[in-house]
């Protein structure tokens, strides 16, 4: 995950995306005697309002947007990611038997596991783009940070991740304002919308943390499914 991140900064350093800058890296431990990495420090806050204006869910989707500009092909440490936070799989889990289920999540893992996205050329994805992710002065996004689950994709990976993210932090009306920033700054219309809205729905514990936002999960992922 360091070296991922690492190569994560070096691509958007290349391509000038709002990113902290990498300052060095000891990957072998040869010097930190563990793997290392030094960045900067972005300025801003990464605090998310719980009543949240619309144009800074806009900003949310565009600044995603601009990252999603740059067609990659899969390297060694930006590999494809076919769902956000990759080091995590709950829907396997489900499957597995190693953690418990409800009959919606089955019932949308059972459909999801059918299908595939739509192919199309894979682009640099941050794979983790969540509010805490994101630091902001006033309704610019300064940076996005935390690097480590970066790789190439769909910019859906992203896209179904924030708006689910905005779901639960801040109402069912949300995902859509970050869904036309998104849109507005990328120029075309989102592929995929409601099948990304339920992968990243799936990578989720069954019950989340906080409780609350579990019936949130539920209500976001029945309208994805509604709409496949």
């Amino acid at each position: 995950m360091i070296a991922t991140n690492v190569a994560a900064l070096l691509t958007a350093d290349r391509h000038s995306l709002p990113a902290p800058r990498l300052l060095g890296a000891d990957l072998g431990g040869r010097t930190a005697g563990v793997p290392a990495s030094v960045e900067t420090t972005v300025p801003g806050s990464s605090a998310w309002p719980a009543r949240l204006g619309v144009d800074r869910l806009r900003a949310a989707g565009a600044a995603i947007a601009r990252i999603h500009r740059i067609p990659l092909a899969p390297s060694g440490h930006l590999p494809v990611r076919t769902r956000p936070i990759a080091v995590d799989d709950f829907a396997r889990e489900r499957r597995l038997g190693n953690m418990p289920t409800t009959p919606l999540l089955q019932r949308a893992d059972a459909l999801i596991h059918g299908l595939r996205a739509t192919p199309g050329p894979t682009v640099f994805v941050h794979g983790d783009v969540w509010p805490g992710n994101m630091t902001w002065s006033g309704s610019d996004c300064r940076a996005l940070i935390d690097w480590k689950t970066a790789g190439v994709g769909s910019p859906g990976v992203d896209l179904g991740e924030l708006r689910k993210q905005v779901a639960l932090a801040n109402g069912e009306d949300a995902p859509r304002y970050v869904l036309e920033g998104w849109e507005r700054s990328s120029g075309t219309r989102a592929a995929d919308v409601a099948y990304w809205d339920a992968v990243a729905a799936l990578n989720t514990p069954t019950e989340c943390d906080p409780t609350a936002h579990t019936s949130r999960r539920d209500k976001f992922l029945r309208a994805a499914l509604a709409r496949l």
